[in-house]
């Protein structure tokens, strides 16, 4: 069960969804690097000291767009009737992020690739995700009824998913593939993986 966020929350997610966009735009545009807590400060319209009590660090400020967006399917997953197939699921979540208006794919890709380009950046990324990679693993074991630490079934399904998802928005970033959209491809992925990992093989007993 959800709750409404108080005017409190909504401000300060807010404030740290622009201080995060203005560390973005400064890094794709000087080059991250050179860009300083003062200056993503600056731009997000707020104080240094106020940087300070959202981030600890430009890298953190950066990776928080990626980071909420990943979290998400978390919690969407969690969200899902407990009845429905983890397959109908997945697809309902990933697609619905692939077609909300209010999303830029193609942002999120830019900012993938600014991260990849940039080493103090790629090390937080990697950091955060495995976290991410727990979290999402602990949530597909509790949908399908396995355990995330002891079972490889839901490992499995985490590291394949991100994944495929990927490779198919990388794809349609590329201009080379005959899709008619990036969902077409998505929806191609998702349906290759379902029929591929229709059921999990049980571990052989010696």
């Amino acid at each position: 069960m959800t709750t409404n966020p108080s005017l409190r929350d909504r401000k300060k997610a807010a404030t740290r969804a622009a201080l995060s966009a203005a560390a973005i735009k400064l890094g794709r545009c000087l080059g991250f690097e050179v860009v300083t807590a003062e200056a993503i400060a600056a731009e997000a319209g707020v104080s240094t000291r106020t940087f300070h009590n959202y981030f600890s660090s430009k890298e953190e400020a950066a990776l928080h767009y990626l980071e909420e967006g990943a979290f998400e399917w978390v919690e969407l997953l969690r969200q899902r009737p407990a009845s429905e197939p983890f397959w109908e699921s997945l697809r309902h979540i990933v697609l619905g992020i692939i077609d909300d208006p209010d999303r830029d794919i193609h942002e999120t890709m830019e900012v993938a690739k600014m991260v990849e380009s940039t080493p103090n950046l790629l090390a937080r990324k990697l950091e955060l995700d495995s976290t991410l990679s727990q979290a999402f693993t602990d949530a597909i074991a509790e949908r399908i009824g396995m355990d995330s630490r002891a079972d490889l079934y839901p490992r499995m399904l985490q590291s394949i998913i991100g994944a495929a998802v990927s490779a198919a928005l990388a794809l349609w970033e590329s201009g080379e593939s005959h899709a008619s959209s990036a969902r077409e491809l998505v929806e191609q992925s998702l349906a290759q993986l379902e029929h591929g990992f229709v059921d999990p093989v049980p571990l052989k007993q010696n």
